[in-house]
C-alpha cells in the first residue's frame, strides 16, 4: 500500500515562495511517475505538474515558470517549489502517483494534501 505524506504547506505574501515535498512509502518510487494537483475553495481539483522516473516534467500552462516540481529518489521525495505566489494559488495541494501513457498522466494515489494560502 503506498502511502503519499505531504508537507511544506502554509500561509505567505503574495510574491513570496513555498516548497511542499511528498515523502513516499513505497519500493518502487525510482520507477513511479509523481505528480501534484490542487484543489482550491470552491473549485474543481486541476493538475498541476508531473514528473517521470527519468525526471521528464509536465506542467500545467498556466503555471510554466513560477512552479517547479523535482524528485529525490534516494529519499523517495518529490517537491514542488512555488515561487512569486498570487493569491489564486490558494488550494489544498495534493500529492500523486500513477500512469503516464507518454501523453496523459493517470494519477491513482493521493496523499492527504497541505494547505498553502497566499495573502494578498
Amino acid at each position: 500500500q503506498v502511502q503519499l505524506v505531504e508537507s511544506g504547506g502554509g500561509l505567505v505574501q503574495a510574491g513570496g515562495s513555498l516548497r511542499l515535498s511528498c515523502a513516499a512509502s513505497t519500493r518502487r518510487f525510482s520507477v513511479d511517475v509523481m505528480g501534484w494537483y490542487r484543489q482550491a475553495p470552491g473549485k474543481q481539483r486541476e493538475f498541476v505538474a508531473h514528473i517521470t522516473s527519468g525526471g521528464s516534467t509536465v506542467y500545467a500552462d498556466s503555471l510554466k515558470g513560477r512552479f517547479t516540481i523535482s524528485r529525490d529518489n534516494a529519499q523517495n521525495t518529490v517537491y514542488l517549489q512555488m515561487n512569486s505566489l498570487k493569491p489564486e494559488d490558494t488550494a489544498v495541494y495534493y500529492c500523486t502517483t500513477g500512469y503516464y501513457t507518454g501523453t496523459y498522466y493517470y494519477p491513482d494515489k493521493w496523499g492527504q494534501g497541505t494547505q498553502v494560502t497566499v495573502s494578498s
